[in-house]
């Protein structure tokens, strides 16, 4: 057996059994992924894949447990160069994955702090959907991943509530909706609504209220970025929902905004770590300076939480700081 056997299974998985686009991820051919895939079965003496003809169907039963282990073989020699960097002059790093939102409004203070106190690491932040950015950590891409949605949907993560935050109602100054002292919702679907699009920034649970209430709301732009968002509500194309971390009243003071969490409620934003991998252990105290509750040994309990209704509990009496 050979770790690139096992680098071959993962990847051929993560293309859902098309061997093509494998090897050309990988770089090689595809008769060399095949040929290496028949050596491992032909040593282990069992089937991995169950083949119609020369196409890959599906994994058997066999090939199932047999990937599971070959991604924690890849997870732990992944440790051990972690471990062996820490004893070198290499540049020590953090990979983060995250969502416009997170990368624009909430992590600019919290990597200038971290960066002043450890001026030796080296921050990395790649911006992605939801989906990316919890398949950039499932893939070992990244060290943590921090976003609102998805998280805690993957099994191979942890999903860690680090801050909440609620929404607001943004229009131009001269709008009726800046009079209102206290708006309802069928104030808002009066209006054309320019807000973020499905999947991004708690978008699905804002669905979820139009939608308890039997209102259609009037959705006529959507975008991933608040900024684009206010851009277009100054055009006077409608009014828009965003978060309440994207509006600065310094930098936004032709708009107006209406805090409509008795609307919309709260939202919990997550940062998540990969299960069965190693800690980089100046990754703890990024974590913590960004979400002070969640201190190195309440990450250990976390992670050790065989279910997600038990890592609930964990944090039941934990109080979650509002952004």
């Amino acid at each position: 057996m050979k770790l690139q056997q096992f680098r071959f299974l993962f990847e051929i998985e993560k293309q859902q059994l098309n061997i093509s686009k494998a090897a050309s991820t990988l770089c090689t051919s595809q008769s060399g992924v095949s040929k290496q895939i028949k050596l491992l079965e032909d040593e282990l003496g069992i089937k991995i894949f169950e083949r119609n003809g020369r196409k890959l169907i599906a994994l058997s039963p066999a090939g199932e447990q047999i990937l599971k282990l070959a991604k924690d073989i890849l997870n732990k020699v992944g440790d051990i160069k972690q471990t062996a960097e820490q004893f070198t002059d290499k540049q020590k790093s953090i990979a983060i994955a995250t969502t416009h939102t997170q990368a624009r409004y909430v992590l600019p203070v919290i990597v200038e702090q971290y960066l002043s106190l450890h001026p030796e690491i080296n921050l990395t932040i790649q911006q992605g959907t939801p989906e990316q950015v919890a398949t950039l950590l499932e893939e070992g891409n990244v060290d943590i991943a921090i976003a609102t949605e998805v998280l805690a949907s993957r099994e191979s993560l942890v999903a860690l509530p680090c801050y909440q935050w609620s929404r607001s109602v943004i229009t131009k100054k001269d709008h009726p909706l800046a009079q209102n002292r206290k708006i309802k919702l069928k104030d808002i679907v009066q209006y054309p609504i320019i807000t973020y699009v499905k999947g991004f920034t708690g978008r699905n649970s804002q669905d979820e209220i139009f939608n308890q209430h039997h209102l259609q709301p009037n959705i006529v732009l959507t975008a991933s970025d608040a900024d684009v968002i206010k851009t277009y509500v100054r055009l006077g194309l409608g009014i828009g929902i965003i978060a309440d971390m994207a509006f600065n009243e310094n930098q936004d003071i032709d708009l107006f905004a209406h805090n409509v969490k008795h609307l919309f409620g709260i939202t919990t934003s997550q940062i998540a770590i990969k299960k069965n991998r190693m800690i980089k252990p100046y990754v703890y105290p990024f974590i913590e300076l960004f979400a002070p509750h969640l201190t190195q040994d309440l990450i250990k309990q976390a992670i050790d939480c065989e279910d997600f209704k038990t890592r609930q509990q964990l944090f039941s009496n934990v109080e979650i700081p509002m952004y």
